[in-house]
């Protein structure tokens, strides 16, 4: 069974087609490629995708601008309507502008950018997104950014730690997120946003490169969701 999937090209965007070949080398169906400007997603999706990258320059805030593109307000419609959400590093900031996630992606303690393969231990395996993983386990994801640093009030957090709803954790300190969060998921388990980038680290043949195929699960998880409804 494929996956209809697509994914959002904002200006400044520079995963998207990671995220695209990810997708089709798992799924074996290619995804739908959809810019920021269109008002209309394409019909009957399995997987909505906000892919990496710099959205019209980080200007005021990292996704702010983003968030308000006329394809998010289709977005949102979809996420309400319980179509699964995936956002990456600048997705995962796009997310929390537009409100689909609790929270905000602030500069790194350190203000440096950041970029190496990070430990995560998997923590909810309930999700669409995660359920390939065991939880406590440790996986190695690259990270890439500048402003990954999560923050929520202290009652959000606790919220999101009683309800399950921490999918990763850094392993080690990495950039000053809360409570070491490096993905958080929705109330209803349906979108998932996290700073690593899954989608480089999915080929066998770019281990030596790439330092490993842990991403690889997250869409295989996704797929067999679809593959067992």
């Amino acid at each position: 069974m494929g996956l209809r999937a697509a994914v959002i090209t904002f200006p400044g965007s520079n995963c998207d087609r990671d995220m695209a070949t990810a997708l089709e080398q798992v799924s074996g169906v290619p995804a739908l490629r959809v810019w920021h400007g269109d008002a209309d997603l394409p019909d009957r999706l399995d997987l909505i995708a906000l892919p990496g990258g710099f959205s019209y320059g980080d200007y005021l805030r990292s996704g702010a601008m983003a968030a308000t593109s006329p394809i998010m307000r289709a977005v949102i419609a979809a996420a309400d309507r319980g179509v699964p959400v995936l956002g990456v590093c600048n997705g995962f900031q796009v997310l929390t502008e537009a409100r689909l996630l609790p929270g905000a992606l602030l500069r790194n303690a350190g203000q440096r950018f950041i970029c190496r393969t990070a430990a995560l231990t998997v923590g909810n395996t309930d999700s669409l997104f995660t359920a390939g993983y065991q939880a406590g386990e440790t996986i190695r994801i690259p990270v890439a950014h500048h402003d990954g640093n999560y923050f929520a009030d202290a009652e959000t957090l606790d919220q999101l730690e009683g309800e399950g709803r921490v999918a990763f954790r850094y392993a080690e300190s990495c950039n000053g997120s809360a409570r070491d969060i490096a993905g958080v998921l929705s109330a209803n388990g349906r979108v998932l946003g996290m700073m690593p980038h899954p989608e480089r680290a999915i080929e066998p043949a770019a281990v030596a490169a790439l330092g490993g195929t842990d991403g690889r699960r997250l869409f295989e998880s996704i797929l067999a969701s679809f593959a067992s409804a």
